[in-house]
């Protein structure tokens, strides 16, 4: 065989080679993603230093689940484990950051995806801290039924947020929780939201969107919950998430200061498109409040 056929042959053998190992990896990553990793629900426990939290809101626990996508095979399971997990860390209130329903892919409204929102309802009615449980609804919540997936919500003990907010109060200090509609649906009122607080109150904020926070920020709003990314669903090593939602692109997760806004974006539970998860573990979030002018987060 002369040199330049033997040259050529390596040359093609590589390629073959390495067509075949990119089809290995792509699948293994599949697998890891949808057998794994989008079942194996963590907790990441976050402490948020609030300047105008009350001493006597110090300590306060919130748990924070976002973007359950009920569906009875690829999630039903991930929610009650992570309401388990809720159940064991005693929070003294439970946010829900909206998607509790999955609108199909192919339409823009979808009425029927809204039944699923009972089943996921039932999932969620053994959650009964002593504060109550919150929620706001997602995009896909609102394009469907948002009244079905509202009463579900509420048949199970869940207070649903349409631009409201009530009090918490605690030795005789107070602080506010609000919510407003989703952000791409049209249906958020934050100035009517926040119209009743008084200016020198603290107030924390379910928003589905995380960007929102550029706008949160202009008002008097100390904290703000959100999901809706699920931190990019499927990240890519080195390169991180191929796409990203509308109004989830930059907070995509986790903890950080927008003006003076703390703002944390839970990753999720569920899926949509396809039931995988690439380094976007589904969490639950223990937030843990504090009366002090320091941040930090750890997992």
């Amino acid at each position: 065989m002369s040199i330049e056929k033997a040259a050529s042959w390596t040359r093609r053998e590589f390629l073959r080679a390495a067509v075949k190992w990119s089809a290995g990896a792509g699948l293994a990553t599949a697998a890891y993603g949808g057998l794994f990793e989008r079942t194996h629900v963590v907790v990441r426990r976050v402490d948020v230093a609030l300047e105008r939290l009350p001493e006597a809101f110090d300590g306060l626990t919130i748990a924070q689940l976002s973007d359950l996508h009920y569906h009875p095979y690829f999630s039903a399971g991930v929610i009650q484990h992570a309401v388990e997990l809720v159940e064991g860390l005693k929070p003294d209130l439970v946010a829900l950051t909206g998607d509790f329903v999955t609108v199909s892919a192919f339409r823009n409204y979808d009425r029927k995806a809204a039944a699923g929102a009972i089943p996921c309802a039932a999932l969620l009615a053994p959650l009964k801290p002593k504060l109550g449980v919150y929620a706001v609804l997602g995009n896909h919540d609102s394009h469907t039924d948002p009244g079905l997936v509202t009463e579900a919500l509420n048949s199970g003990g869940v207070h649903v947020f349409h631009n409201s907010a009530v009090p918490l109060e605690r030795d005789g200090a107070r602080i506010w929780l609000a919510g407003v509609g989703d952000v791409l649906a049209g249906l958020a009122r934050l100035d009517a939201t926040l119209k009743p607080i008084p200016d020198s109150d603290a107030v924390i904020l379910l928003a589905h969107e995380p960007d929102f926070a550029d706008e949160v920020a202009r008002h008097s709003v100390d904290l703000q919950l959100s999901g809706h990314s699920h931190g990019g669903q499927v990240n890519l090593p080195l390169v991180g998430p191929p796409a990203l939602p509308e109004l989830g692109r930059k907070y995509p997760r986790g903890l950080r200061k927008v003006g003076r806004t703390a703002l944390y974006t839970n990753v999720g539970l569920g899926t949509i498109i396809v039931p995988i998860r690439v380094l976007a573990t589904p969490e639950v979030t223990l937030l843990t409040l504090r009366a002090r002018k320091e941040t930090r987060s750890a997992s």
